[in-house]
């Protein structure tokens, strides 16, 4: 048993939608008479996948003593629960994700984007490389920087991330489904920490398992003990933007924070 970070239900808010069960791709969740559950300890990990697709609020977070999350567990779990035959997938998984349903969808050219602008639209990037696996911890280009941290599909999605996004911010790129994503959380650990990092920004698909991209990006601010700003954007699958979160991410060495014995860390809002 380990103190960890695990989902928690509230069954009075629960009314037995099944929003949620989709959205856990280790399938840690279901509906038993009428109110989701945890099916066990060792199938969550905590990233709160699910968090956002409950309309109740029912979903949260908690830190409290559990069996560690297992990953082999989770597989075998996966592999004896039934397949769901009319989701189809570009890439074989080890179960139906949201993230890798084949969709299309057509555009409706507005009279602005028939338009051609006169001249090519310039490139915001300032360093190289971006890819979070081959970036060097100490690279001078993070020293007092305002770090943009997109999921890899992002860029493709949204057709204003240049301008929007990248202008006057250094870029790290990962993808938090298909890399390693313990490497990962070291690794922006260690940047956060060798480094004067102004702000932060997460962007990330509305795909459920990318929200894991922000908790990493969470979790390594934690661990490194550093206090910034950070700002976490949503990007639709058909490329708009849903929302924007600003929040502060503090350390209990922090003066100014607000008492909570729960967390060793907390995020408050900003706006």
């Amino acid at each position: 048993m380990v103190l960890r970070s695990i989902v928690k239900i509230d069954e009075e808010k629960c009314t037995g939608c099944g929003l949620c069960i989709p959205a856990c791709a280790e399938g840690a969740l279901k509906i038993v008479d009428g109110k989701a559950k945890l099916v066990s300890d060792k199938y969550c990990d905590g990233l709160a996948a699910c968090l956002g697709e409950c309309p109740q609020g029912a979903i949260t977070i908690e830190k409290r003593e559990a069996e560690e999350f297992n990953e082999e567990a989770v597989e075998e779990h996966l592999k004896r629960k039934p397949s769901v035959p009319t989701v189809h997938h570009a890439h074989p998984i080890h179960q139906p994700c949201p993230s890798a349903q084949v969709m299309h969808f057509e555009r409706n050219r507005t009279e602005k984007e028939i338009v051609k602008i006169p001249g090519e639209t310039e490139s915001m990037l300032t360093q190289w490389p971006v890819q979070l696996t081959l970036l060097p911890t100490n690279a001078p280009f993070f020293e007092n920087a305002d770090l943009l941290i997109a999921a890899d599909c992002v860029p493709f999605a949204y057709a204003n991330f240049h301008n929007e996004f990248l202008r006057g911010r250094k870029l790290v790129v990962g993808c938090p489904k298909l890399d390693d994503a313990e490497a990962y959380k070291k690794k922006l650990t260690e940047i956060f920490k060798q480094s004067n990092i102004k702000s932060v920004t997460v962007v990330n698909m509305e795909v459920p398992c990318c929200f894991r991209l922000y908790r990493l990006v969470k979790e390594a601010l934690d661990s490194s003990g550093k206090t910034i700003s950070l700002r976490q954007e949503i990007i639709s699958i058909k490329g708009n933007k849903i929302t924007g979160i600003k929040r502060k991410v503090s350390t209990r060495n922090d003066p100014h924070e607000a008492d909570d014995d729960d967390a060793p860390r907390q995020v408050k809002d900003l706006v």
